[in-house]
């Protein structure tokens, strides 16, 4: 081993690792000129979108306003009037789309992921299971959603069952509930074929059984890959929960349908589209955020 000498005062010497330890980081002069290069291009670049977007807009509401049947048209969709008119009861009503959007969300996550399990399982005591699970999702994502619940906002009602209820709120959410977990319980399968065979050969090595393996090992992983699509599931969902307004329920589209009936003004239909609108570009941020994170995750070699 090596052992730096001492100076003749007695004193050892400086490390050089010491001292360039102590010394603050100074970038070189072509990296400064490359940061700011690439600070200049971000500029112009921002400036080029702005002012794109800019003329963008003002060529179409140029070529809006000017269309010959505009004036019939801002009077008929664009009226201030009605707005007020219809935005608190708008509102009141998006409550209970809010409240659908929640329950039924819920129980489609539920619900697709044991229709997804029960289209996973092995051996061939579990076939009459799957093929259950397989002709679900077949039948409910090939029916309209608006057949759908039809069929079960007007037809439930007309059997005259005893204990069924009638009310439309809840037949709409379980026509919305059969529909969306046919959708989910898809991408829920996507995500567990996803996962390795090693996985699950791992898993059964260290003693665990079938089930453990799937509750422990593999759905925590298809689940974290299956986020994105999730969400943009949830996303349609809360879009669709408007269609509960064919029973009667009072929402969101409801609300607006009755003001419209009664002033022929179709003023309020832009209301609660714009209503929905603000209330689905939160989720999609973050849906797009989500899917961000994971891909840099990924690149980075982390887990998923």
């Amino acid at each position: 081993m090596t052992f730096a000498k001492e100076e003749s005062g007695g004193e050892p010497a400086e490390d050089p690792a010491d001292k360039d330890a102590h010394d603050p980081y100074v970038p070189s002069r072509r990296r400064i000129e490359r940061e700011r290069h690439k600070r200049s291009r971000a500029r112009r670049a921002t400036a080029l979108g702005a002012l794109s977007t800019l003329v963008t807009g003002v060529v179409l509401y140029l070529v809006v306003v000017n269309a010959p049947g505009w004036p019939r048209t801002r009077e008929t969709f664009f009226d201030a009037q009605y707005a007020r008119e219809a935005l608190p009861k708008v509102l009141e009503g998006l409550w209970l789309n809010v409240r659908l959007l929640l329950v039924c969300g819920a129980a489609v996550l539920v619900l697709g992921m044991l229709i997804a399990v029960a289209r996973t399982l092995r051996g061939p005591v579990f076939f009459p299971l799957r093929a259950l699970a397989a002709a679900y999702t077949d039948f409910f994502r090939g029916l309209p959603l608006i057949i759908n619940l039809m069929i079960v906002v007007l037809g439930v009602p007309a059997l005259r069952l005893q204990g069924i209820t009638v009310d439309p709120v809840l037949l709409g959410g379980t026509a919305l509930t059969l529909t969306y977990s046919a959708y989910v319980a898809e991408v829920f399968r996507a995500g567990i074929e996803s996962v390795h065979p090693s996985q699950r050969a791992a898993a059964r090595s260290l003693g665990l059984s079938n089930r453990q393996a799937l509750r422990y090992v593999v759905l925590p992983q298809a689940v974290r890959r299956q986020v994105p699509p999730l969400l943009n599931d949830l996303v349609s969902l809360q879009k669709d929960t408007g269609l509960v307004s064919i029973g009667g329920a009072v929402d969101a589209v409801r609300a607006a349908d009755i003001i419209v009936g009664r002033s022929l003004n179709y003023t309020p239909y832009i209301v609660a589209g714009l209503v929905f609108v603000a209330l689905t570009i939160p989720m999609a941020r973050l849906t797009d955020w989500v899917t961000a994170r994971m891909d840099r995750r990924r690149a980075q070699g982390g887990t998923i």
